[in-house]
């Protein structure tokens, strides 16, 4: 059995929860251009970010990575992560708990 969700018909913003009763979490974020997600973490576990259209400064820690349509990005939910848009920008997140490999 699937659950199919148009991305569009979510509610919420800047975050909207596809499945909100499944793992892993799935995500829309959208952000105005200028709009700034403030910095947090989501402990435990591994996320990938893929950017629909617009583009993005993801803040990983001290570190920039400049995302543009297209772009995936893996990372660990430990550290601070704040992404900051460039554009209007709507992204997809994937919030899965860690593996223990």
């Amino acid at each position: 059995m699937a659950t199919i969700r148009s991305l569009a018909d979510l509610e919420g913003a800047p975050h909207a929860n596809a499945f909100p009763s499944a793992e892993p979490k799935t995500i829309r974020l959208r952000l105005e251009s200028g709009e700034r997600v403030a910095p947090h973490s989501h402990p435990d576990r591994e996320i990938v970010a893929y950017l629909l259209e617009g583009a993005i400064d993801l803040h990983l820690d001290d570190e920039i990575h400049e995302l543009g349509p297209g772009d995936v990005a893996h990372f660990d939910g430990d550290q601070d992560i704040s992404p900051v848009a460039r554009a209007d920008s709507t992204a997809l997140l994937v919030l899965a708990p860690r593996s223990e490999d």
